[in-house]
């Protein structure tokens, strides 16, 4: 690596989405310079090489998930195209190695929610050719694939601590097996416990959690079981410690100027968990209401600064922020 390359991976954002319905609601705003917390400027200064945008679908939201993400998908190339020289795509591991090589910022397209497919194999290698590199399986709700860990009471109030043991469905495990022909990443952020075990079963290549945190340290079912962490070390995954609070801290424990202490708890307790080959970043912003420490991609080498202040070695923040990431990243998309 040279002098000049970025520091920070962050395997997930809603940037797109966001940027999607405020276009349908009459606002345009763009990736170049935007009010949101991800855009080209905001990257750049807090020293960015790589970005996962996110296709992300509310199927309670739409008629046709499919042809939303389509329309979300053109929407990304669109905005890549007016970014100019300083944001370009990654479709392959030599895309990410020629941008870093000019300076440039990767983006790489994934999708958040499998219901996407319709439940028709066909539709997983078309998103490939429009550029998708990363499968979520699932959101919140059931879709074809299989269950999320988030389940509803009868009134429909979501039941934040209890998981879910419902495994993949048939079409689930036909989708795991196509992506791993086509060198696509699986990623198991959202899903239920009973399908998070089904991928550790059936996958022979890492998978990732994108944006899921340590449920030891925050006990909501978004987060992974120790148990889970091990698995997903033991396959040579990464998962991405997630900035939403929710994720890292109970509501009575929150206080001002505490997310990045709660974000560092996390990360040190997958590290002791599960190595420090197993933790990345995976900031979920967008999708979620920015914390006061951490609100935009600026504001991310805050973190580095409190690693170092914690005890962290160039080495473990280096793995952390980036290397652990790529190295899945030239694994599995080598085409």
């Amino acid at each position: 690596m040279t002098d000049h390359d970025g520091k920070i991976v962050d395997m997930h954002c809603d940037t797109i989405s966001a940027l999607y319905w405020k276009r349908k609601n009459g606002c345009e705003e763009h990736l170049s310079a935007n009010s949101l917390s991800i855009d080209l400027h905001k990257m750049r200064s807090g020293g960015y090489c790589l970005q996962d945008f996110a296709v992300f679908v509310n199927m309670e939201l739409v008629t046709d998930p499919l042809e939303t993400a389509l329309e979300m998908i053109d929407l990304y190339w669109q905005e890549l195209g007016m970014c100019g020289e300083g944001l370009a795509p990654a479709l392959s591991w030599a895309d990410i190695c020629k941008n870093r090589e000019q300076g440039k910022i990767s983006a790489l397209l994934t999708m958040e929610e499998g219901g996407i497919l319709k439940g028709d194999l066909a539709n997983l290698e078309r998103l490939y050719r429009l550029g998708v590199r990363m499968i979520g399986l699932s959101w919140n709700y059931p879709n074809e694939l299989g269950a999320p860990n988030l389940q509803w009471d009868s009134y429909g109030t979501p039941l934040f601590t209890s998981r879910s043991g419902e495994g993949l469905t048939e079409f689930g495990l036909e989708v795991l097996r196509e992506a791993q022909r086509l060198g696509m990443i699986v990623d198991v952020s959202h899903l239920s416990d009973g399908g998070f075990w089904d991928v550790v079963h059936h996958m022979r290549q890492p998978f990732v959690a994108s944006h899921s945190n340590a449920q030891a340290v925050c006990g909501v079912c978004r987060n992974l079981t120790d148990e889970m962490i091990r698995a997903l070390a033991d396959k040579g995954g990464v998962m991405g410690v997630n900035f939403c609070e929710d994720f890292l801290c109970a509501g009575d424990e929150r206080q001002p100027g505490m997310l990045l202490d709660a974000v560092v708890r996390h990360i040190r307790h997958i590290i002791n968990v599960g190595g420090e080959d197993c933790c990345g970043l995976g900031s979920d912003f967008d999708g979620i209401e920015s914390g006061q420490d951490l609100q935009t991609a600026a504001d991310v080498e805050k973190l580095i600064r409190r690693l170092e202040q914690e005890g962290s070695s160039p080495r473990q923040i280096d793995k952390i922020c980036r290397e652990n990431v790529l190295r899945v990243y030239r694994e599995i998309l080598h085409v």
